[in-house]
């Protein structure tokens, strides 16, 4: 499974979209708070007796908080991305979405929001 885990990691990265490549710079190298990020980061847990995985967008494991920007498709999986934030949430991870459109538009505003979280 670890490679599979590594090799799903490396493809999202290649095929990252504009608003996730403009959260990444905004927040990489500790820009916000000195708090390191991850991006396209597996969370592992265990459901219904069978090992899992999760690739969150972007990760901050100090504050357990997972940074998911949602494009198009996650309209069409709301009930996946719902059990999915549950899931992470009982691991004790929070989520915070933003939307492709929001980043590109106020990439600003979002850091703010970030930073009062942390």
């Amino acid at each position: 499974m670890k490679s599979l885990v590594i090799e799903t990691a490396r493809e999202l990265r290649k095929k990252s979209t504009l608003a996730e490549k403009i959260f990444w710079n905004a927040v990489r190298n500790r820009k916000i708070k000195g708090k390191k990020f991850n991006r396209q980061f597996s969370i592992h847990f265990v459901y219904n007796g069978h090992p899992r995985f999760f690739i969150a967008d972007f990760y901050c494991h100090e504050n357990m908080l997972i940074i998911e920007i949602d494009g198009g498709i996650h309209e069409q999986q709301k009930d996946y991305d719902l059990l999915r934030t549950e899931i992470v949430n009982e691991l004790g991870i929070n989520v915070i979405r933003f939307k492709n459109e929001t980043v590109l538009e106020n990439i600003n505003q979002i850091i703010e929001d970030i930073k009062k979280i942390l």
